[in-house]
């Protein structure tokens, strides 16, 4: 599909949000296409899985006014970055990148730039008012805005709208796949976030935690498997706290009625139900929080098959002390003991991690406890960063950011190539093994290889042999590197 194809929305958007999901289901979606308006618009995606999948709510919402996709800023009546602000450096590619786009507009002046995401949401006053950067700025809950900013910001004005919604999750939007293989996609489950980790601006930039009707999310999936799509993702800050119970504001399972108990959905039985769409249809989930993360999730991903055997469990850091400061509700000794159960509820279970160096405070011993944590858990893969502190948060009020750079980059450094080594004997303990393979496309090395992962997001290159992607293969791994297992097809 092009990315200004197969737009779908329901027939009346202002439907009540618990009727969405029942909606979808009887199949009152139809193929809408605005009436061409002749205006194309361009869009880059920065930062997590969250924002790409933004992106395509957004061209979704374009489509419907109208507007066709180009790849080409330059032929562009709207461009848009979608950003993020979970680190430094990726703000300040944001700013040069928009700077780039500042000739296009100087040749083509009826041409508008649009901020979207979470920079928008935190750094309005600076891009509209010091830098004068942009036409639009568009937080990540007013996407369906976006067409009547447009309009506003051709007459000259602004186009803002920044304001945060505990309500809105876009479930009767289905999203234009961007970029898409066409094997597979991610489903947004929730958005925002109620765990104020005290590095974090997620929750200052996304609002409060929502869940999404599960009926509009199972309708999704089967849509995908209807066309084609072999895998989806669901997609949360934190998947585990995902809960449904007919609307009203979010509460804690512990805390609902009796009745409401019985009209709950939680992750585990959002999970099934995804499962149970298409024996076909691999179901993957991202990001699961240590302290949320619950055995009934565990025990339906080792009853079904189709959901992959991996979890993102993000530990930050491997000192309880630094856990505290951090506010991740979890010690030392709770993660390990999580771990645990994965390994015993799902042995063959692929776990990966992100962790943060020289936070606040950190003492070389406690920096030796995430290393000693590392040869506890021995992750498959883990995301690995320095500590860049981000205005709003809870950290920045309180804290003081007292370890140089050079201490945090040598210790990033351990980090890594500790990392290295796990993920290499970690993938050394694979060769032999046979693994069933989704077929994602060629490798990036070469078209007479094709590429794929298995259950445990393993990726795995194996010889072409007319597969297409969409294609399940089992390969057996005759060797590997730290990042890739190398096999062929039996």
């Amino acid at each position: 599909m092009s990315q200004s194809q197969s737009v779908l929305h329901l027939q009346d958007q202002t439907i009540d949000a618990n009727k969405q999901g029942e909606a979808l289901s009887e199949d009152l979606v139809q193929s809408k296409k605005g009436q061409d308006s002749g205006k194309k618009y361009y869009i880059e995606t920065y930062g997590c899985q969250m924002n790409f999948n933004d992106s395509e709510i957004v061209a979704s919402i374009l489509a419907g006014e109208g507007f066709s996709a180009t790849q080409s800023s330059e032929e562009a009546d709207l461009l848009l970055i979608n950003t993020c602000s979970i680190r430094e450096n990726a703000e300040q590619r944001v700013r040069q990148r928009l700077k780039q786009l500042q000739p296009i507009k100087k040749q083509k002046p009826e041409a508008q730039i649009g901020v979207l995401g979470c920079m928008a949401e935190r750094l309005k006053s600076k891009f509209l008012e010091e830098e004068k950067l942009v036409d639009l700025v568009v937080g990540p809950d007013a996407y369906r805005d976006i067409p009547s900013l447009v309009r506003e910001a051709e007459t000259g004005d602004k186009g803002v709208n920044v304001l945060l919604s505990r309500e809105e999750t876009y479930a009767d939007i289905n999203p234009v796949r961007l970029d898409s293989n066409g094997v597979s996609a991610f489903i947004s489950i929730m958005r925002g976030c109620d765990n104020m980790c005290s590095f974090c601006v997620v929750p200052f930039t996304r609002g409060r935690e929502r869940s999404r009707n599960p009926e509009s999310i199972v309708a999704e999936a089967q849509y995908l498997v209807d066309h084609g799509y072999k895998e989806v993702t669901l997609l949360g800050q934190n998947v585990d706290s995902y809960l449904w119970f007919g609307g009203g504001p979010k509460k804690e399972y512990k805390n609902l009625t009796d009745e409401e108990k019985t009209q709950s959905v939680d992750f585990a039985g959002l999970l099934e139900k995804a499962a149970k769409v298409s024996p076909d249809l691999r179901v993957r989930f991202s990001t699961s929080h240590p302290k949320d993360i619950t055995e009934d999730v565990m025990h339906v991903m080792n009853k079904y098959d189709n959901i992959c055997k991996y979890i993102h469990l993000p530990v930050q850091s491997g000192n309880t002390r630094i856990l505290n400061l951090m506010n991740r509700g979890y010690s030392r000794e709770w993660y390990l003991d999580k771990v645990a159960k994965i390994k015993e509820i799902i042995p063959d279970c692929g776990i990966s991690s992100d962790i943060i160096s020289g936070f606040c405070d950190e003492t070389e011993e406690e920096h030796q406890d995430t290393l000693s944590l590392m040869e506890k858990v021995r992750y498959d893969m883990a995301y690995m960063f320095n500590y860049s502190e981000r205005p709003g948060t809870l950290a920045a009020k309180k804290y003081t950011d007292n370890v140089d750079k050079d201490t945090k980059k040598r210790r990033l450094q351990e980090i890594i190539s500790l990392q290295h080594q796990h993920g290499y004997e970690s993938n050394l303990q694979d060769i032999g093994k046979t693994f069933t393979v989704l077929v994602e496309g060629y490798s990036k090395k070469s078209n007479e290889q094709m590429r794929g992962r298995n259950s445990q997001n393993k990726m795995i290159v194996f010889p072409q042999h007319d597969f297409q992607p969409g294609d399940y293969v089992d390969v057996k791994v005759d060797e590997c590197t730290s990042a890739t297992l190398i096999g062929h097809a039996v």
